[in-house]
């Protein structure tokens, strides 16, 4: 078993920053896609990120196109946790944000699919006012 809390969540004002934290704790797993997906009221999930990692392969990371150049995803190994910053936020980034993991490698066009992704978190807040 997987758990994912995330954190880091909150308000910001248009044009600022936030990071989201998303630990994990339980299993381990040599290679693993981790997603950031997103709920905003009255919407679908969406797709944000994704961070793949592939032993002795390498890492890849993959953003949707609305975040691309103000939104990076990245892993500290020490700390089991995966991180989202989020630079240039804008009101429409407002919504609930979730981190999710699934024990392999997804291809491309799996990545933004939530029912590949069997462990997910809580989810964290994020309000962004212009």
């Amino acid at each position: 078993q997987v758990q994912l809390v995330e954190s880091g969540g909150g308000l910001a004002q248009a044009g600022g920053s936030l990071r989201l934290s998303c630990a994990a704790s339980g299993r381990t797993f040599s290679s693993y896609t981790m997603g950031w997906f997103r709920r905003a009221p009255g919407k679908d999930r969406e797709f944000v990120a994704a961070f793949i990692d592939i032993t002795w392969s390498g890492e890849s990371t993959y953003y949707v196109d609305s975040v691309k150049g103000r939104f990076t995803i990245s892993r500290d190994n020490a700390n089991n946790t995966v991180y989202l910053q989020m630079n240039s936020l804008k009101p429409e980034d407002t919504a609930h944000y979730y981190c999710a993991v699934v024990p392999q490698v997804l291809s491309r066009g799996l990545w933004g699919s939530p029912s590949m992704y069997p462990y997910w978190g809580q989810g964290t807040q994020v309000t962004v006012s212009s």
